[in-house]
């Protein structure tokens, strides 16, 4: 069953989260589905723009460690290097289904309400603009599980955040609101509701698609080239850095806390 759905309206695109009875938690399906969401939207010739927003309470809670979308259970039958090498290739998958928002050639809002936590700040980050709802809580949450972020988060806020605020923001994995967002530069407005939210990125989008189709995309061209030089060696680094370093004592006690609804005990193990 997909958990992305797509609409056309007006030369402007919507992805939608649609699985609201989740949290729009990011399971094996979204995935499969976001890409496929961003290529058909990107290949349609009335769609100038695109905006993502999401079903339901929440834009999203992040991963979905239920469903455990990173093969964490090694195989004893397999060496370190196999079993890294699968690692590897799944982060590498994870990372590129978020890029797809990124690499994708037409401008890309996101529309932001509720919880935004862990893989959906790696998510609308990789948008070039967002809009929140005053109530919105977004949190870079992988720390509290014990995994560096890995999809998209650490290589992209940089070029967002201030250096002190996306350090502490990292390594405390706390929550901060709509209002500290806009501050720092994350969001660039913040509106009361969620009517109000899917008006102005609509409006937003609209403006943008009302101007040249081809100095659009190569605005965009230029932009991308210049915030995302390296970004590529970066996420690759990181899909390294987890692939080698992911599987440990302190993960496994962090899902197991999140099942059992208790705060984790890490070991450093």
């Amino acid at each position: 069953m997909a958990v992305v759905s797509t609409e056309v309206s007006d030369s402007i695109g919507t992805i939608w989260l649609d699985r609201a009875e989740k949290l729009n938690a990011m399971g094996n399906q979204f995935w499969i589905d976001l890409p496929k969401a961003v290529s058909d939207l990107e290949s349609n010739p009335n769609v100038r723009v695109i905006v993502v927003l999401a079903k339901g309470r929440h834009f999203s809670v992040g991963l979905d460690l239920t469903e455990s979308p990173l093969p964490l259970h090694k195989d004893q039958a397999k060496s370190q290097a196999t079993t890294a090498t699968r690692l590897y290739r799944r982060i590498k998958e994870l990372q590129n289904a978020i890029s797809s928002l990124d690499s994708c050639s037409k401008p890309t809002i996101a529309g932001i309400h509720g919880y935004c936590i862990g893989g959906g700040v790696d998510l609308v980050s990789s948008c070039n603009m967002r809009i929140a709802t005053s109530d919105s809580t977004f949190s870079i949450r992988e720390a509290k599980i014990a995994i560096v972020a890995d999809i998209g988060s650490l290589q992209r806020l940089p070029q967002i955040l201030p250096k002190g605020v996306l350090y502490e923001l990292a390594l405390t994995a706390r929550d901060f609101s709509a209002q500290e967002a806009l501050n720092w530069g994350l969001v660039n407005s913040v509106v009361e509701n969620v009517d109000r939210l899917h008006e102005e990125c609509f409006k937003l989008a609209g403006e943008i698609a009302s101007n040249s189709p081809l100095a659009t995309m190569g605005t965009k061209e230029i932009l991308d080239g210049i915030y995302n030089r390296h970004l590529d060696h970066d996420l690759d680094r990181v899909a390294l850095w987890n692939s080698a370093f992911i599987e440990s004592h302190d993960l496994n006690e962090a899902v197991k806390a999140f099942i059992e609804k208790r705060a984790a005990n890490f070991k450093g193990e």
